[in-house]
């Protein structure tokens, strides 16, 4: 959702340049931080800007913990607000939106406690948005009404403003009522007017733009889309237009309208090249490729599939730097520290300089001892820095497979790699948009992390590799990163298992979790594999077999195992398998489908 985006993440992050500014300010707070003589409501100030601005969702935990620990002993209870803010937006920038629900819920508490209404509702847009990115429809609209209702008399009508231009957005991009989301903006719209916000005027106009691009009122859809970018324009918000641009190009693409969205994708690359936005580049290029693919122009495609490569690599490796350089930068910090702490010794001990010569001897007694700390600090110090180091090193093999990290540390950056046979599993809950409404945030997130827990066990036991989790949907892959003959099978009996296991924990009424109905998805073929990611790495898969394996998983029936015909001929042999006959695929025409009942093997 842009308006979300420009507003709530965009500013640390979107270019070089504001990069840089924001830095400076993160160095000079981090500097004053050190210094030795603040008073606690200089140490809070300190605190609340490090928490709030830092770029890096990480350290602003970092800070934000520090300033809650603070705030808590002087029983400050805004400024634990603020920090519990700080600390959920990081966590939400980090993916960890189960815990950032949970300290945004627990700044509610509080800020019902004092009755600060600007604080409560700020809290609940960020709930809002949470439930936004997880796909809660219902809890999504429930907390930016919240929002709106306890920000309606508050001074600062931006707020009130922003929440009611994210309830549209939400109706608009989420729910697919542009209708209702048109309701929200000429709210929002007067209230941007009467503040003489450009900014909110310009994303209220491009935002009307994208909900008449829904309702196929085309005109006027572009009529405003091309007002906003004028706005922007003025702003200097180039990235936003890019984006813009993006969101209409989709929209033509699903209306079927190529080369509408070919015209839109292309203008959005001409701007993010012109002012260096490398993850718009990329994702232009990206999309380009897509295009030129639906008009049959396979040189075009791969040509401009190629460039995405280039730029998202150029992206992901600043990425991957800042993320290394972070741990080692808390090493830096700790050890500045402790340089601090002991020139403040030094200081104290000047003031014996003054003393009768009687005391040299003293002295000079004191000053071996300080060079002998000195010496043992810089040993642990160099300690310090190689536990960190390795610290680094775990944390990219947590996210990377060992081969493809050992390759980011070589070389800086990870090629593409095309393999010819995999096999990709996808499974899905049925029934779970229904589970959400009814179940409790905390049981849904902590049934799905039970769940998810034992599929990873049971992809480690048969060699698989987790690509990715999106909602209550489950992807992984056999065959790659290191090729194997037997990786149809493989993933065949790890499906197996993961079927087994849910109809187990369905039968135990002693487990506190919820009961999901499951579906499983196998298709088999080339794919190629590599790294994303601006933010976070991540090691992803692409190409025709991922698509016609996500069709195999909702084509599939509860409790049974749906595979196209590449995995049928790899497995018929190992497999009893049961012919469903030929079904219409989107995009793909009629394809051969098989559910699998039995392993021929098993217990051989």
């Amino acid at each position: 959702m842009l308006f979300k985006y420009i507003f709530v993440i965009l500013f640390l992050c979107i270019t070089t340049e504001g990069w840089s500014q924001n830095k400076e300010l993160i160095d000079s707070l981090e500097n004053r931080f050190l210094y030795p003589n603040l008073s606690i409501s200089e140490q809070l100030s300190t605190l609340k800007g490090l928490a709030v601005s830092h770029p890096d969702p990480s350290r602003s935990i970092f800070y934000s913990d520090k300033l809650l620990a603070l705030a808590r002993s002087q029983n400050a209870k805004e400024a634990i607000i603020i920090g519990l803010q700080a600390k959920g937006n990081a966590l939400t920038i980090k993916g960890d939106l189960s815990q950032a629900i949970e300290v945004f819920m627990h700044g509610v508490d509080l800020a019902k406690d004092i009755k600060d209404p600007e604080l409560l509702g700020g809290l609940y847009v960020s709930i809002a948005d949470v439930y936004s990115v997880m796909e809660n429809k219902s809890n999504t609209i429930l907390y930016y009404k919240k929002a709106i209702e306890v920000l309606q008399n508050i001074e600062d009508k931006g707020l009130y403003a922003t929440a009611i231009e994210n309830l549209g957005d939400e109706y608009n991009l989420n729910l697919k009522q542009p209708d209702s989301a048109l309701f929200y903006f000429e709210e929002s719209s007067k209230i941007w007017m009467a503040i003489d916000d450009k900014r909110g005027q310009a994303f209220n106009i491009g935002n009307k733009g994208l909900a008449y691009a829904q309702l196929k009122r085309t005109k006027e859809a572009e009529v405003n889309i091309n007002k906003a970018i004028q706005l922007l324009e003025e702003l200097g918000d180039y990235y936003a237009i890019s984006v813009y641009l993006m969101y209409m190009s989709d929209i033509y693409l699903e209306r079927g309208d190529n080369k509408k969205a070919l015209s839109y994708t292309t203008n959005s690359l001409n701007i993010a090249k012109k002012y260096g936005l490398k993850d718009q580049i990329a994702d232009a290029y990206l999309k380009l490729s897509e295009l030129h693919e639906n008009n049959r122009n396979i040189k075009l495609s791969y040509d401009n599939y190629k460039n995405y490569i280039v730029y998202r690599d150029s992206v992901k490796n600043i990425g991957a730097v800042r993320e290394i350089a972070k741990i080692r930068h808390e090493s830096d910090l700790a050890q500045k520290q402790k340089e601090l702490d002991l020139s403040r010794e030094k200081e104290q001990n000047k003031g014996n300089i003054a003393i009768a010569i009687g005391v040299a001897l003293f002295l000079i007694v004191i000053l071996a001892i300080g060079l002998y700390r000195r010496t043992i600090f810089i040993s642990k110090t160099k300690q310090i820095i190689e536990k960190e180091r390795n610290r680094s090193d775990k944390l990219l093999l947590n996210i990377l497979p060992e081969q493809t990290a050992q390759e980011l540390k070589d070389s800086g950056s990870v090629k593409a790699m095309k393999f010819d046979s995999v096999s990709v599993l996808f499974t899905d809950f049925k029934g779970f948009t229904n589970y959400a409404e009814e179940l409790s945030p905390e049981l849904l997130v902590k049934s799905l992390g039970f769940y998810f827990s034992e599929f990873d066990n049971i992809i480690d036991k048969y060699g698989l590799e987790k690509i990715k989790t999106i909602g209550d949907a489950y992807m992984c892959a056999g065959g790659l990163p290191y090729p194997s003959k037997d990786h149809a099978k493989q993933t065949i009996r790890a499906a197996m298992e993961m079927n087994d296991f849910v109809n187990k924990v369905r039968e135990d009424v002693s487990k506190d979790y919820a009961n999901f109905d499951i579906r499983v998805g196998i298709n088999s073929g080339p794919v190629v594999a590599g790294v994303v990611g601006t933010k976070k790495i991540a090691y992803d898969i692409w190409g025709d077999t991922v698509n016609v394996a996500s069709r195999m998983e909702s084509m599939s029936d509860i409790g049974r195992i749906n595979i196209g015909e590449l995995t049928y001929q790899l497995i018929k042999d190992d497999f009893e398998c049961e012919y469903r006959g030929e079904f219409d695929v989107k995009n793909r025409g009629k394809m051969k489908m098989y559910f699998v009942n039995a392993d021929l093997k098993k217990g051989s």
